[in-house]
């Protein structure tokens, strides 16, 4: 409940930028800043917020970014998508059975 109270007040700002098959990903947020380099299709580790470590690729479906990852602490799938909705980032989360949506405006 702790995590949840806290990511609804992170005021976090994504930017993406895309090159071909290779994404720079930038995170800006109340608790952290952090950036990513990633290849569509190959596999890197990536650390949540929480400090929750993952493992997985990002492949393009359509016109979405679809992120399938395994938790490293307990071997948990965690799907993620993002898709442009007009001139919104719509992000979803699935883990456990629970799907989860934020939405980004574009600033």
């Amino acid at each position: 409940m702790v995590k949840r109270k806290l990511a609804s007040h992170d005021n976090l700002k994504i930017t993406i930028e895309q090159t071909g098959d290779k994404f720079h990903i930038k995170e800006n947020s109340t608790f952290r800043s952090l950036e990513l380099d990633f290849t569509l299709g190959v596999t890197f580790v990536y650390s949540m917020a929480d400090g929750t470590e993952l493992e997985g690729s990002w492949v393009i479906e359509g016109d979405t970014l679809k992120g399938v990852f395994t938790r490293k602490d307990n071997g948990k799938p965690l799907t993620t998508t993002r898709i442009i909705v007009g001139d919104e980032l719509v992000q979803t989360y699935i883990y456990e059975g629970v799907e989860a949506k934020r939405i980004f405006k574009k600033a």
